[in-house]
């Protein structure tokens, strides 16, 4: 199994991720630069749909640029492909990393979860 990481090298999330996939021998066939070439609203629109989550879950809440832009009380009135467009239009909106195999996705870290999806059965 390969995977694709959307991450930033100064994160630390994304480095535990990164030696966390590495001590698991799980190969990484690509790490994108998310703040340099954040995906595409389609790209993550299907990044959306194979996780399973709500799109809230993808925006970084903890980061100055979600709380610079005020999108804790904008997101409520936008539609999905609004967000979807302004998530791709900043790289630092959002939530990092995510993981993913073309079949399953991760956002963010914990080890539990990575156990349970990517460790080697």
């Amino acid at each position: 199994m390969a995977v694709k990481v959307y991450g930033y090298d100064k994160c630390g999330t994304c480095r535990s991720t990164i030696k966390w996939l590495n001590a698991h021998q799980v190969e990484i066939s690509e790490k994108v630069p998310l703040f340099e070439t954040p995906p595409s609203a389609q790209e993550l629109a299907e990044l959306l749909a194979l996780s399973g989550l709500g799109i809230k879950k993808f925006f970084n809440t903890s980061g100055e640029v979600y709380k610079e832009m005020n999108l804790k009380d904008k997101l409520p009135g936008m539609t999905q492909e609004q967000m979807l467009e302004l998530l791709a239009s900043n790289g630092r909106l959002i939530k990092r990393p995510i993981v993913t195999d073309g079949k399953k996705v991760t956002i963010g870290f914990k080890e539990d979860e990575f156990e349970g999806v990517w460790a080697k059965g």
